[in-house]
């Protein structure tokens, strides 16, 4: 839209020529606080055009016109600005800058709650920085203390997926598509600590990682939908089909897919997709399923993945499987590897 182009721009154009001047140029005092919601804007709108290095620059700026006492006079903004500028520096790998905002937030947050977003780019950090069992046991204290006890729920994966069968049985396709979306905040965010959580367990607890997908779908129905519901409706697919039934779980990895426009969002949409072709490879024709891939690839870029990161996680993991003769598993991510490289714009093999 040219309209909303333009006002972007008259908006980024406006906020750097005030950056520029800095906190020392104001002369008001009044307009510190104007310069800083300025930034928050500019930064949310470099957002959603998924460009988080230029975000950060804006939260970082808009966090410098802040003076004494901002977390007791505007507490609402300050978090506002140090959240988000957390997002962005764990999408640009800044971990420095991370963990000091991480700490800020931590320590003047007047409720737990409001310190849940960056508690949830903490686990993300520790993940990436390959502490995925730092980063499980993190999200399991946290959901603890928001009453979501995931510890000693240690059923088998045929007896968790017998379970959220039965307990879907009382509900149609449509009135899954078609249930209220989630409205609690807090309950969102234990939803997205439990999606997290859902991706870490599968790959160093999978015994443990269907009994999340249950809880994922326990909340998603009795609190309503959100951005994470699709990831226990697609690992349900991809467990029911790991057991056996390609047919069933193929059905639970195409309503996963449906769900995702439903909620709104495409946050989830890179796990989903990526987790669902693998059962859709077995159905459908694999130049259709390879389609998704790319549609998956996408999605995870739109939503902050670092594709530099994950061009070094690639290295490092196959030089580790190299050594290890795992040589199956490092032919597998070495096409991940390769699509990754054609997406920064190079199709050089390190």
């Amino acid at each position: 839209d040219e309209d909303t182009s333009a006002s972007a721009s008259v908006l980024f154009t406006a906020v750097n020529q005030l950056n520029l001047g800095g906190p020392l140029a104001v002369q008001d005092k009044s307009h510190y606080i104007t310069a800083a919601q300025l930034n928050l804007r500019a930064g949310k709108k470099a957002m959603e055009m998924s460009d988080y290095e230029t975000a950060y620059s804006y939260f970082d700026s808009g966090i410098s016109f802040l003076r004494k006492k901002h977390w007791q006079q505007h507490y609402a903004l300050s978090l506002e600005l140090y959240s988000l500028a957390a997002k962005c520096a764990l999408t640009n790998s800044d971990h420095t800058s991370l963990k000091l905002l991480i700490a800020e937030v931590v320590a003047k947050a007047h409720f737990f709650e409001d310190k849940l977003d960056v508690l949830y780019f903490e686990t993300c950090a520790l993940a990436i920085s390959s502490r995925l069992p730092e980063s499980i046991e993190r999200g399991v204290e946290i959901l603890s203390k928001l009453g979501i006890e995931l510890r000693g729920g240690g059923s088998r994966m045929e007896a968790c997926v017998q379970e959220t069968k039965d307990l879907l049985s009382g509900y149609s396709d449509d009135e899954i598509l078609n249930t209220r979306r989630m409205t609690d905040p807090t309950i969102i965010m234990a939803m997205k600590f439990l999606g997290k959580m859902e991706t870490g367990m599968t790959q160093i607890m999978p015994g443990s990682a269907p009994h999340v997908m249950l809880r994922i779908i326990q909340l998603s129905l009795s609190h309503g939908m959100s951005p994470v519901s699709p990831i226990g409706f697609v690992h349900l697919g991809s467990y029911i089909a790991k057991l056996g039934d390609i047919s069933e779980g193929y059905h639970y990895v195409k309503l996963a897919h449906t769900l995702l426009d439903r909620v709104g969002s495409r946050e989830s949409a890179g796990e989903v997709i990526c987790f669902g072709t693998s059962v859709r490879a077995y159905v459908e024709p694999l130049q259709a399923a390879l389609k998704y891939h790319d549609e998956g690839y996408a999605a995870a870029l739109a939503s902050g993945v670092n594709l530099q990161t994950t061009r070094e996680k690639c290295a490092k993991v196959i030089d580790f499987m190299y050594e290890r003769k795992m040589f199956i598993f490092m032919t597998q991510l070495q096409c991940i590897q390769k699509s990754v490289l054609k997406m920064i714009g190079t199709d050089e093999m390190p």
